[in-house]
């Protein structure tokens, strides 16, 4: 698909590319983004009058694809009303609402919602709950946080600090973040063994385990079985660690289930939601909890409560996105296409296996996965550019080319997709 010889660029973009900071981007090197005049269902227009698939719903989020008229109807509604009033003293029915709606559909026992404003700042809310939870214990020493290698938890600073020092791209953090616990993910019975030894010698100083349960997203995408998440929560529970599951980019029915943690059969004690809580609408984030973590901040001392609050928690605009999102999920077959996205990717993703430069292929719900051998950065973005040239919106990273599409994808726009990759890998 190229790009018309008599398009002209916009001003506003070359103006204000003298002012913008863009996020991963080297500024020195990056040629101009993309301009952006529509987006409708899974489509992108761009001002040149290009439309591409979108193959990754705007990093997860837009999983009704975009535009959907019930949430647009309904933020109309709320701007009518009032787009935004701070949360602290005040109530309005759009997060009441929403709160009561996500603890009926959480995994049992989540029963308290805290809101704030990005997925990066539900985990560090979560961090902040899991370290004075146990300093309103008593047991001061309980600060440090257990993860995994590959893991990715946000760009905040606690977030950051729950990455992988080695390979993470905030590395060069390493000697300014907090020092964590950070662990393979056991995968078999003598690496079970092995970390449970590690977790025996290091709990009385642990606040809390976080992981994102059954796949690790911007580490790599790498993949984890159900019956691996069950386990570490019961080796948590054994040594009495709160298990924190960051459900940002796997919840609301990526992987297949509502949640990922549903398919391992567990209650997180602390639970992190973001991206496609709002459909992918605008920004909204919550970090649910059990009554055992929320029993543990009452007191006659304001200094047990919860000191948190960001400016815009609750966002009654953002809110009622969600609440209209979480309507859709009941109203119409997601979790259903869901598992046809799956069928359909495992089919057309299948070819890559006889490529000699594909390490691995994985699916599971509406992500699916192509790892290379050898891939170097030049070679994902020049995909990148190949995957426009092509129709598709794509963001190849590290060594992975990945599909989250949106759930209302239609099949034929999805094999556009599959093949897009195919034929592009092909060619490498």
């Amino acid at each position: 698909m190229t790009q018309s010889s008599t398009y002209t660029q916009p001003e506003w973009l070359s103006e204000g590319w003298e002012h913008i900071w863009a996020p991963y981007t080297q500024m020195q090197t990056a040629n101009f983004p993309l301009p952006v005049i529509d987006t409708k269902n899974t489509h992108i227009t761009l001002e040149d009058g290009r439309t591409l698939i979108d193959g990754i719903a705007s990093w997860w989020s837009s999983c009704h694809g975009y535009k959907h008229p019930h949430i647009m109807a309904e933020m109309h509604r709320q701007i009518d009303d009032f787009p935004h009033v701070m949360f602290a003293g005040l109530a309005h029915e759009p997060a009441y609402k929403l709160a009561t709606r996500l603890t009926k559909i959480a995994p049992d026992g989540l029963s308290r919602v805290f809101f704030s404003d990005s997925g990066s700042v539900s985990v560090e809310v979560a961090m902040k709950m899991a370290v004075q939870y146990w300093i309103n214990r008593k047991e001061t020493r309980r600060h440090k946080f257990i993860c995994f290698r590959n893991g990715y938890h946000g760009d905040t600073m606690g977030g950051m600090s729950l990455a992988d020092k080695e390979v993470s791209m905030h590395r060069i953090f390493q000697h300014f973040t907090p020092k964590q616990y950070v662990l393979d993910i056991p995968n078999d019975e003598y690496s079970f063994a092995e970390f449970e030894e590690i977790i025996a010698g290091i709990a009385h100083t642990a606040a809390g385990l976080v992981m994102e349960p059954l796949v690790q997203g911007a580490g790599g995408m790498k993949f984890h079985s159900s019956d691996t998440v069950a386990e570490i929560f019961r080796i948590c529970k054994k040594y009495d660690i709160l298990f924190i599951a960051d459900e940002v980019a796997t919840g609301f029915g990526r992987t297949g289930t509502m949640f990922a943690c549903e398919e391992a059969g567990i209650t997180p004690d602390i639970m992190c939601l973001g991206k496609a809580l709002t459909g992918g609408t605008t920004t909204l984030a919550a970090t649910l909890a059990t009554d055992e973590i929320f029993s543990n901040f009452l007191s006659d001392e304001m200094t047990a409560a919860f000191m948190h609050g960001p400016t815009f928690m609750a966002n009654p605009l953002a809110c009622a996105a969600a609440n209209a999102s979480l309507d859709l999920f009941e109203k119409e077959p997601r979790l259903e296409q869901v598992l046809s996205i799956e069928s359909q990717l495992r089919d057309e993703l299948r070819p890559c296996r006889t490529i000699e430069r594909v390490k691995n292929i994985r699916v599971k719900g509406a992500i699916g996965v192509v790892q290379l051998n050898d891939a170097t950065w030049e070679e994902m973005f020049s995909l990148r550019n190949k995957c426009i040239e092509s129709g598709v919106w794509l963001r190849p990273f590290g060594d992975v080319v990945y599909l989250t599409p949106s759930f209302t994808i239609a099949p034929q726009d999805l094999s556009h997709l599959t093949g897009t990759i195919v034929d592009l890998i092909k060619k490498l």
